[in-house]
């Protein structure tokens, strides 16, 4: 079963979103109340007002963005009619066929409905039930911590130059005390806030991209893919079956509940399963490209085998995908490349389910054979 709400919290990203709402909130209260006290005036009111309702919109997000996770597909889903399955893929995983925008998260172990991304911080997926959560936490947490970036550096400067503000000040300038303990935790509130401003803004300005078009990060790469493959073979361009236009794209993410995240309204002309066909074409050409290899020297799988393979132990990948330890005589089929480094899955058998583990592994480990195993990729 998909992990709880309660395991999703246990885990570095999680813990790490609320350390730093915490650090942000207590820094901004902590000095507000000596810069522009809230029972001081209107706008010191206004100010912390601000601030705490996006603070806490930023928490409540952030929490239904995870507690709710992204749907996931029914194990062993298939369509309702049974000529259909030739243009879906199986997933073995899953035993069952992966829906219309869908796709299989190694990390959460399920096809999940609509995916974007899986998301660290949120410990699980981005997807169809939580996208419209996950753009508001990023939102949100944007605005609060560009105003918090803003009042923490006015208020450091005055804590700076509070000795001059009062040696010849005029009396009504706000006096910051800091220790130096809050004087250290200020500055990392500071530096968080501003990383956040600059990070996640970056991030919230391509999902509203995406959302736009109606595309998720993935489907992005799948389009992007199509362009080129068809203007490659002298193809009709692909047409997107999903974006509606913007107005109606936007409308997807803020009634997303009206929909089951199987079945989704279509551009007019546009078929239910193009998208799907496109990405079996895309795998068809991926095959093709690919290379079998067999395993002539074992690989224990470590993410950087300084002491016996230093060259490929400098080269690693900059990637968190899984390192695939080897046996002499396995069979890999390899489907990208780097100088040092192959990433591939291991071939177990023929036909339907030959499909083993994925990850990487380093090029001076395999040699090319002229096997040729059966596959149909799912």
């Amino acid at each position: 079963m998909p992990s709880t709400p309660f395991r999703r919290l246990c885990h570095w990203g999680p813990i790490s979103v609320l350390g730093i709402i915490k650090l942000i909130t207590w820094a901004m209260v902590h000095l507000l109340g000596m810069w522009w006290p809230p029972h001081g005036s209107l706008a010191g009111a206004l100010h912390a007002a601000l601030f705490l309702s996006l603070a806490g919109s930023t928490l409540y997000y952030f929490l239904q963005s995870l507690l709710e996770g992204p749907g996931f597909i029914p194990l062993g889903w298939k369509p309702e009619h049974e000529e259909d399955k030739q243009y879906l893929q199986f997933c073995v995983v899953c035993n069952g066929y992966k829906a219309p925008r869908s796709h299989h998260c190694r990390k959460c172990g399920y096809c999940v409905k609509k995916m974007d991304h899986h998301c660290p911080w949120i410990n699980c997926c981005v997807g169809h039930n939580n996208h419209g959560y996950f753009n508001m936490f990023l939102m949100s947490a944007v605005l609060g911590c560009f105003h918090a970036s803003v009042v923490l550096i006015i208020c450091m400067y005055h804590a700076i130059n509070r000795i001059w503000y009062m040696q010849h000040g005029t009396g009504r300038e706000p006096l910051v005390f800091l220790t130096l303990s809050t004087l250290l935790l200020t500055l990392l509130a500071i530096g968080m806030a501003v990383g956040v401003v600059l990070a996640v803004g970056a991030l919230f300005y391509l999902q509203m991209k995406g959302i736009l078009r109606n595309r998720t990060t993935i489907e992005d790469w799948i389009v992007e893919k199509a362009v080129g493959r068809r203007e490659e073979l002298n193809l009709p361009p692909f047409v997107y079956p999903y974006n509606l236009g913007w107005k109606n794209n936007l409308k997807m993410i803020l009634y997303g509940s009206r929909y089951d995240g199987i079945k989704w309204p279509l551009r007019e002309g546009c078929g239910e399963y193009d998208l799907t066909r496109e990405q079996q074409a895309q795998k068809l050409d991926k095959l093709a490209r690919s290379r079998v290899f067999r395993a002539v020297r074992g690989y224990g799988g470590r993410w950087v085998p300084l002491w016996s393979r230093p060259r490929a132990a400098l080269a690693a990948p900059c990637t968190d995908e899984p390192r695939l330890a080897l046996q002499p005589g396995d069979l890999l089929r390899a489907t990208r490349h780097r100088k040092h480094w192959l990433f591939g899955e291991k071939i177990l058998g023929e036909g339907e389910g030959s499909r083993g583990p994925r990850g990487w592994f380093p090029r001076d480990s395999v040699a090319r054979t002229d096997y040729t195993p059966k596959h149909k990729p799912d």
